[in-house]
């Protein structure tokens, strides 16, 4: 039989004093991170997208991923270079993406007998289908986020955003 010592908390001990932890959370003073625009930003894409992966759970898909899904979706044929170029991925991370996105069964590559280095990027037919009742998910997951940043506000901030990207060409 080992004893415990009495300076060491029992764990009975241990569920008040964690349950006051996270009841009475110090403040915490950031300080010129409270000023800077990117640590907010930082923070929001944090919770976005981990909304996101626990909405699309049962899929098991990333925001990356669905971005590659949604963009060959609108863009069938696209090359992996201009997909790159448009969501603003490495082109050796897109690769990497795509080839599990293929190994998953939703995308393919189409070699051009014009143009052998040029992939055409394409969904296939259970990639078509999955990705309709993921677009689903995520308008759910869009419509939390819409709730939790309060009413209007992701509309004010989609167009800046939208701006800032076309303006910086990413």
């Amino acid at each position: 039989m080992t004893e415990r010592n009495s300076s060491e908390p029992s764990s009975s001990d241990e569920a008040p004093v964690a349950a006051s932890r996270r009841t009475h959370k110090k403040q915490i003073e950031l300080g010129v991170l409270d000023e800077h625009l990117g640590y907010f930003v930082r923070r929001l894409q944090v919770w976005i997208f981990q909304d996101f992966e626990r909405a699309l759970a049962r899929y098991a898909i990333r925001p990356a991923q669905y971005s590659v899904l949604v963009v060959i979706e609108a863009n069938p044929g696209l090359s992996q270079a201009d997909l790159a170029d448009a969501l603003g991925i490495q082109r050796t991370r897109l690769v990497l993406l795509l080839d599990d996105l293929e190994k998953r069964g939703l995308t393919r590559r189409l070699r051009l007998p014009s143009d052998r280095r040029y992939h055409a990027l394409a969904l296939t037919r259970d990639g078509q289908k999955k990705l309709k009742r993921i677009k689903s998910l995520a308008a759910i997951h869009e419509a939390r986020v819409e709730e939790v940043l309060g009413p209007g506000k992701r509309n004010v901030l989609i167009p800046i955003l939208r701006e800032f990207i076309r303006t910086q060409g990413q």
